[in-house]
């Protein structure tokens, strides 16, 4: 499924009526639809229960009024409140407004202070509100009226209903200004916003119902090259294994990993290897520490390199032995707890740009090219970097905050710019091809915000690198929904072993999905 911008919404309705002669209003009566059945089921029935209705002067307005009505004809008792200019409304909008007029139904604008008085009481006594106020239009700051009005909406404490998007959450970015509606429930219609996934605004959706409202599907596929990985798409990214396949068919795979004090990292991220299907695993490890893993690692071949001291690897000796290592393999990983030492650093730059294989660089290996971004293009192949937020923003000379204020564009030009598949790694996790594509993942939760977690994902994606042309979108699939597994059993107190162990629960649950 694709995932819309604004601008690109807009534009799909407007060919809509266009191409297809489907008129808005048509679409806005699918829509207030919808969004009726979606306040059913949380009501359970709508006769003599109380809706207070809420309505900016846009067409999220109006799909607003006409849930209205659908729940009025059921037997609820609604109250709407128009809030905006009067002379601003859309035409689809004053349609509504006055089908509800004549049906009896109290419409009362917001201008004066008797007005809000009767909205708060009718906040206080209502069994739920439908958020119709500003919509996927909405971007930088709100006018106080609106303000005010998401705020008395969010302290009744009583379930929103939100149509498209929360009101006061930057559709293309997730961005809140000021506040925005806490919903249970978001309907949004079309496709998926960015804002449903990037937070801040991500923790204001409840949940996410996705509906076409009747829009050709030939609209809603074309020409959007932000895509969502769900199930439909997680079924064509891991080929069915044939029955003749052996070890060295399923990958060989080189992990360069571990330091003195981070010796798990390597260990997570060379059997998360084998756990994603990988045939064979070698472990590149200082040589001090390479007893240790011998006994940790019972599956997993290692192999030692050459340290300046204790821990630490680097050196010719050591970049010589890694090359002639990686030249047998399928692919390489480089970097979770590999350590920051400057030897080190030196050590990483020059194997990047001679390696020819396929290679991901995750943790200390992206940390080494901070202030050296040009020499990542020097890669002889396209590589994948697996960053968290904070590494990203580093590698970029940037912060965090400016990083998240258009995410999305800018993890999709940092792909473009170093020409590499980028993993950035946050609430939801953005793929990032270098010829503009990108790929959202929403699986996963909030206790994977743990130590290990990435360096699973790295070494998950290593292990399909030779199974399948897609292993940054398969790894990212197969890591959310192991931590999804883990989490309903252990919750908030999981921990990266636990998503590990749960790697071929994951692929087995995609091959039962496979056959559907």
């Amino acid at each position: 499924m694709k995932v819309a911008l604004a601008k690109q919404m807009h534009e799909i309705d407007e060919m809509a009526n266009e191409i297809f002669g489907l008129p808005e209003i048509a679409l806005m009566e699918n829509a207030g639809h919808r969004v009726f059945l979606a306040v059913l089921k949380i009501l359970g029935n709508a006769d003599k229960k109380s809706i207070c209705v809420l309505s900016g002067s846009g067409n999220n307005g109006g799909d607003a009024l006409v849930t209205a009505r659908f729940l009025a004809n059921r037997g609820a008792r609604i109250k709407v409140f128009l809030i905006g200019n009067p002379n601003h409304r859309t035409e689809s909008l004053n349609i509504q407004i006055k089908i509800l007029r004549e049906m009896g139904i109290e419409i009362v604008q917001l201008e004066n202070d008797r007005a809000w008085e009767r909205l708060q009481i009718t906040l206080r006594f209502c069994d739920a509100i439908i958020d119709g106020i500003l919509g996927t239009g909405f971007f930088g700051e709100m006018r106080p009226s609106a303000l005010r009005l998401i705020r008395l909406a969010n302290s009744a404490n009583k379930p929103v209903i939100s149509i498209d998007i929360p009101s006061g959450v930057a559709s293309d970015t997730g961005a809140v200004t000021g506040e925005a509606i806490n919903a249970r429930c978001t309907v949004t219609l079309g496709l998926p916003k960015i804002g449903h996934y990037v937070c801040p605004g991500a923790n204001h959706i409840g949940e996410l119902i996705i509906d076409d409202i009747g829009i050709p599907q030939k609209l809603l596929t074309e020409d959007i090259h932000q895509t969502l990985i769900d199930a439909e798409l997680a079924k064509t990214l891991l080929p069915a294994r044939n029955r003749d396949v052996h070890k060295g068919s399923c990958g060989k795979i080189l992990i360069i990993a571990g330091s003195r004090g981070m010796t798990g990292a390597a260990t997570l991220a060379s059997m998360s290897a084998l756990k994603a299907g990988a045939g064979l695993v070698t472990l590149a490890v200082p040589e001090s520490l390479n007893d240790l893993y011998e006994v940790k690692l019972t599956e997993v071949m290692t192999a030692s390199l050459y340290e300046i001291k204790s821990g630490i690897i680097a050196g010719e000796n050591a970049l010589n032995t890694l090359l002639n290592l990686a030249g047998k393999m399928d692919a390489v990983l480089i970097g979770p707890g590999l350590g920051r030492d400057a030897d080190t650093i030196d050590l990483v730059r020059k194997f990047v740009s001679a390696v020819d294989k396929p290679l991901i660089l995750d943790a200390d290996a992206i940390f080494a090219f901070n202030g050296a971004l040009e020499e990542l293009k020097s890669c002889k192949q396209i590589p994948i970097l697996t960053p968290h937020l904070g590494e990203l923003a580093a590698l970029l000379d940037t912060t965090v905050n400016e990083l998240r204020e258009f995410l999305i564009v800018n993890v999709r030009k940092v792909a473009q710019d170093l020409r590499a598949m980028i993993v950035a790694k946050s609430e939801c996790t953005i793929i990032a091809y270098p010829n503009g594509e990108v790929f959202i993942s929403a699986l996963g939760n909030s206790g994977m915000a743990t130590a290990g977690s990435g360096d699973v994902l790295a070494g998950t994606i290593a292990g399909l690198m030779k199974q399948t042309p897609f292993a940054p979108l398969a790894g990212v699939y197969l890591h959310g929904t192991a931590g999804d597994i883990a989490a309903q059993f252990k919750g908030e107190g999981l921990i990266a072993s636990d998503i590990m162990e749960n790697l071929p629960v994951a692929i087995k649950k995609l091959r039962e999905l496979q056959k559907n």
